[in-house]
């Protein structure tokens, strides 16, 4: 088999595009939050099952908040909190 391995992201409109690079960030569709993909937050919850099934990636940060996604507290602590004390929380 030959051709490009690609990734599903999600853009800045919410909605899923194919990529040729992987996400930066890994975030979860129902809770809307976004993190980095060694998020000890994360790992938990997918330890626990059910999270996967709602896992979506992102090219940064940047797509992440446009798609209307909040940062983790566990894991973009100066992120959250910047968002808690803005419009965000």
């Amino acid at each position: 088999m030959t051709g490009k391995r690609t990734w599903t992201l999600i853009g800045a409109d919410g909605r899923p595009y194919e990529s040729t690079l992987p996400g930066t960030l890994g975030g979860h569709r129902r809770t809307k939050i976004y993190g980095r993909l060694d998020c000890p937050g994360a790992a938990r919850a997918i330890a626990r099952g059910g999270y996967v099934s709602h896992r979506v990636f992102f090219a940064d940060e940047a797509t992440a908040i446009a798609a209307g996604y909040r940062p983790c507290a566990v894991c973009m602590r100066d992120a959250y909190r910047a968002w808690k004390g803005g419009d965000g929380g």
